[in-house]
């Protein structure tokens, strides 16, 4: 359970007024306590996330957010935090008080970001006039709220329940490799090993790749770039699909047979994860930059920059031989990306094997509400190349 990426997850959050009982339903939901639970208004200062196996479901996490009718300064600080889960949420769990003003506004922000919720009416140990408010509930949201106590753990099952019937269509069916192979297909990995790479160890793209292919049945092989022609040479037939690093597109290029099909490690995720038709549209916009243009590029993960760091380093690097030194180019990391992106010509995002799909597709809609284009680490890297047309989307 432990091992499945929490970006991989359906991701549960659980929204509510401060004190409705958020933090003791994750730990109700989940069987631990994950959360600090307090009578004291306010416990819950950060968004605190579970991760748990729900059967039929699957791996899922739970997150539990401060209290959206928070106050003062501080306060408005974590509403605006729970705002922000909005972006990563597939379904949730919205949690009514007395008059549902406020949860009222909630469905019409769960609305706007086409997030299912599931209504639930918690301490049923403490509360005399359950059926009248349950009725009023579902006056206010079309549906009657699941009835809880996670006090006493009772009515659990009735979420989960719940959570199954609002499970977004074709949830979970994305594969990283969709229906460019299949069993029995020949798959060659080409991965340098270089400072971007653990000692020891794969990076999260690569290992989930060869995991699915494995899944898949197909015949996998895999190889470093200086060992690609050798490897070719060993294989009795020409591989159907070459997955590489981006960064080595045009050396793997070059020496794949005409029978092979070539993408990259960034360029499957970028499906995966996003919208790859959206990502090369953005591409395009390279050609229309000037040395007065602003580019941001946006990281996933939070890490210290290495020599050869491809998004700070080597797609710069390209950007500005082509466009010209003075080229402007900005960065940020991990959950950080700005409401305003007007200032920026294009923004070219990592391959977010970090997030989870729901969370790129709105850093997505954000740029296009705003017409400003969004691509990727490999299909830049592409274009930059002149092989974007000759690579498997």
């Amino acid at each position: 359970m432990n091992r499945t990426p929490n970006s991989n997850r359906l991701h549960i959050a659980v929204f509510g007024r401060r004190n409705s009982g958020k933090s003791s339903l994750v730990n109700a939901l989940t069987g631990q306590d994950a959360a600090l639970v307090s009578a004291t208004p306010g416990t819950t200062t950060d968004p605190v996330a579970k991760a748990m196996e729900v059967y039929p479901l699957g791996p899922c996490l739970f997150i539990d957010t401060p209290g959206f009718d928070d106050e003062g300064e501080l306060g408005q600080m974590r509403v605006e935090r729970t705002l922000k889960m909005l972006e990563k949420t597939d379904i949730a769990l919205l949690l009514f008080e007395e008059d549902g003003s406020l949860e009222k506004q909630w469905m019409e922000l769960l609305a706007k970001h086409d997030i299912p919720f599931v209504p639930v009416l918690n301490k049923q140990d403490a509360r005399r006039d359950t059926a009248s408010l349950s009725l009023r509930i579902e006056q206010v949201c079309g549906q009657l709220p699941v009835v809880v106590s996670a006090k006493e753990r009772s009515g659990l099952q009735g979420i989960f329940d719940a959570i199954l019937k609002k499970l977004p269509e074709n949830f979970g069916e994305q594969t990283i490799t969709g229906n460019r192979v299949g069993e029995g297909d020949l798959v060659l990995l080409v991965m340098p090993q270089n400072l971007q790479a653990p000692k020891g160890r794969l990076i999260l793209p690569q290992v989930q790749t060869i995991r699915e292919l494995l899944d898949k049945k197909c015949l996998v092989m895999s190889c470093t770039t200086d060992q690609l022609s050798a490897s070719l040479q060993a294989l009795s037939r020409p591989p159907k699909l070459i997955v590489t690093d981006s960064q080595v597109f045009p050396v793997v290029y070059q020496q794949k047979p005409a029978e092979s099909s070539l993408t990259s490690f960034s360029v499957l995720f970028a499906a995966y994860k996003g919208d790859i038709g959206a990502f090369v549209e953005g591409a395009s916009a390279i050609g229309r930059l000037t040395v007065q243009s602003r580019i941001l590029i946006a990281e996933a993960c939070t890490h210290a920059p290495l020599t050869e760091d491809i998004g700070r380093v080597k797609i710069p690097r390209l950007l500005r031989k082509r466009i010209g030194e003075e080229l402007q180019i900005e960065f940020v990391s991990g959950n950080d990306f700005p409401q305003d992106l007007s200032p920026y010509d294009l923004i070219i995002h990592c391959g977010a094997c970090m997030f989870n799909r729901k969370y790129v597709l709105s850093r997505i809609a954000h740029a296009r509400a705003q017409h400003v284009p969004i691509t990727n680490y490999g299909v830049v890297i592409a274009y930059l190349t002149g092989i974007l047309d000759k690579i498997v989307l």
